[in-house]
C-alpha cells in the first residue's frame, strides 16, 4: 500500500511522527516526510491511525490502495 504526504498541506502538528516514529519525520522545515515508500501490512494500522489523525489531512492513501 502506498501514502501519498502532501508537503504543501503539512503545517508540521508530528501527529504522524508521534505515532509512528519509525515511519514519518518532521524536517527541520517543519514539513512531513514519509520514511517509506510503501507500507506493509503490518504498518498498515498504525498508519491508518495516522492518516486519521491528521489535522490537515496532509495525509492519504494512494489511489491504488487495495
Amino acid at each position: 500500500m502506498r501514502l501519498v504526504a502532501d508537503r504543501g498541506r503539512c503545517e508540521g502538528h508530528g501527529m504522524c511522527e508521534a505515532l509512528a516514529p519509525a515511519l514519518f519525520r518532521v524536517g527541520a522545515d517543519g514539513v512531513v516526510a514519509p520514511l517509506v515508500e510503501s507500507v506493509s501490512p503490518a504498518d498498515a494500522e498504525v498508519v491508518a491511525l495516522a492518516v486519521d489523525s491528521c489535522p490537515v489531512k496532509a495525509l492519504r492513501w494512494a489511489e491504488d490502495r487495495m
